[in-house]
């Protein structure tokens, strides 16, 4: 199916750019979240004559995660979960974990935005974590996690 693209697509193209995917990827998920359209002839003379306004506003959401980075850049988050004598937690320190703790210091992050390179943090330890605010747009924050003794 050829569609339109209305925003950025990490590994699919940019805004504006008509590509052609897969029916269930184009219908089941870049229709439905707006991120595309049908490439009809309609949808491309509409498109053109919004271009301008789908620029500006992709433009304001890049300048609002850069400013968003800016703070984000180089934060020390600190997480307490209950661990073992050896250092090993009961449980995990997930992309969940992380995000709520952001959203308590005033950052609005979903877990989705959180990417741990080396999957859930299972020992009491220091370690870097990945916070993509926009395609273009990665910050990595530390994330400190302390054992407590049940």
């Amino acid at each position: 199916m050829q569609i339109i693209l209305l925003e950025k697509v990490v590994n699919l193209g940019n805004l504006g750019d008509i590509v052609k995917v897969k029916d269930g990827y184009a219908r089941n998920f870049l229709i439905p979240t707006g991120q595309a359209r049908r490439a009809t002839e309609s949808n491309k003379a509409e498109f053109e004559a919004r271009r301008a306004e789908l620029e500006k506003a992709a433009a304001a959401k890049l300048a609002e995660a850069q400013a968003q980075g800016e703070k984000l850049s180089g934060l020390t988050i600190k997480l307490t979960q209950k661990a073992g004598v050896d250092g090993r937690l009961f449980g995990s320190v997930t992309n969940h974990d992380i995000a709520e703790e952001l959203n308590k210091q005033g950052f609005a992050v979903i877990k989705s935005q959180i990417r741990m390179p080396n999957g859930p943090i299972k020992t009491v330890s220091d370690n870097a974590v990945s916070v993509a605010l926009h395609t273009d747009v990665a910050v990595d924050v530390n994330v400190s996690v302390y054992g407590e003794t049940a």
